[in-house]
């Protein structure tokens, strides 16, 4: 999260977003490990990996889940970003990733 917190400070929205999936990916998987005591999966789904960690997710953090999947896309193969990321866009979509992963690390 920090790296992803210099990039946005730095104006690099597009790769702050896609490190922030990565530092929910990461906890998710801390989750997925714990709860089935094997490695986990090598997918990027962050729903999916809340599934297989059993987590109990409320369908407001599991829709943002949902959306910030776009974020892996982006970052991964920016030659199909429909649009770039304004500043504010890229600000809110980090203050709801940060309160979602302190949520996961508190539940480790």
């Amino acid at each position: 999260m920090e790296a992803a917190r210099i990039l946005l400070n730095n104006k690099n929205f597009r790769h702050a977003l896609f490190f922030t999936h990565l530092a929910i990916e990461k906890v998710l998987k801390a989750h997925v490990t714990r709860h089935t005591r094997e490695a986990p999966p090598t997918i990027h789904n962050l729903t999916r990996l809340a599934e297989k960690a059993a987590l109990p997710l409320e369908p407001m953090r599991r829709d943002f889940l949902l959306a910030f999947d776009a974020y892996q896309l982006e970052g991964r193969y920016p030659d199909m970003v429909p649009q770039p990321i304004d500043r504010n866009e890229a600000h809110e979509e980090f203050g709801k990733a940060e309160k979602v992963h302190q949520w996961l690390i508190s539940l480790l």
